[in-house]
């Protein structure tokens, strides 16, 4: 007996919130076939009876309600999942096409580098170097064959220097020898008339 007059006294309650809801302001009213899950919870509140016993308050819920919220709620979730997934999915996506991007950032650059470096070098003797290096050692070789053009201008005016004296001395020398070889046939001829003068004066005097 007692426990059909709580049944009484809970369905006598949810008949009266029915009613009352029936009455009250035309406003849209929380139902279990849509809304949010907080608003579906008003609506069990809502529709639930309610009786005190024990000195407790209990609530009388529609078990046909209950099981809707709790497939609206399963299906919240479910939803909730798939989105998660989907997100997850797209996530991956993303991660997959920044680490594409990535690989292909590393490779340009790379290839960039590669083009910088072989901009910025020359070969030098089947050898890539640096156009700094190729400018030092180019100046390098030019200044070292005007070193050497110098110095083969310098060899050459002292060689001519030094053939021209030679060629001055030669022909002092040559002067010498004429002055010798003159004077010595001078010295020839005069001896040679006084040997014919003596040669008369011995005649003459016999």
């Amino acid at each position: 007996m007692k426990y059909f007059s709580k049944l009484f006294i809970a369905f006598t309650l949810l008949s009266g919130i029915q009613v009352y809801s029936q009455t009250g302001d035309s406003a849209p009213e929380p139902s279990l076939d849509g809304g949010t899950i907080n608003s579906q919870f008003e609506y069990i509140y809502q529709k639930s009876g309610n009786y005190r016993a024990d000195g407790k308050r209990y609530e009388v819920v529609r078990t046909l309600n209950l099981d809707k919220l709790r497939q609206n709620v399963n299906d919240t979730i479910n939803a909730a999942n798939q989105k998660a997934s989907q997100l997850q999915q797209v996530i991956t996506s993303q991660e997959n096409t920044i680490a594409s991007l990535n690989s292909k950032l590393e490779e340009t650059t790379k290839n960039l580098t590669a083009v910088t470096e072989e901009k910025d070098s020359m070969s030098l003797l089947g050898a890539q170097v640096s156009k700094a290096t190729y400018n030092v050692t180019l100046w390098t070789l030019i200044l070292g064959l005007f070193l050497l053009l110098l110095l083969f201008i310098f060899k050459f005016r002292q060689s001519n220097v030094l053939t021209q004296e030679a060629k001055s001395n030669l022909a002092d020398l040559e002067t010498e020898y004429e002055d010798h070889r003159r004077r010595a046939l001078e010295r020839e001829q005069r001896i040679s008339r006084q040997l014919q003068d003596e040669i008369n004066k011995y005649r003459k005097s016999k």
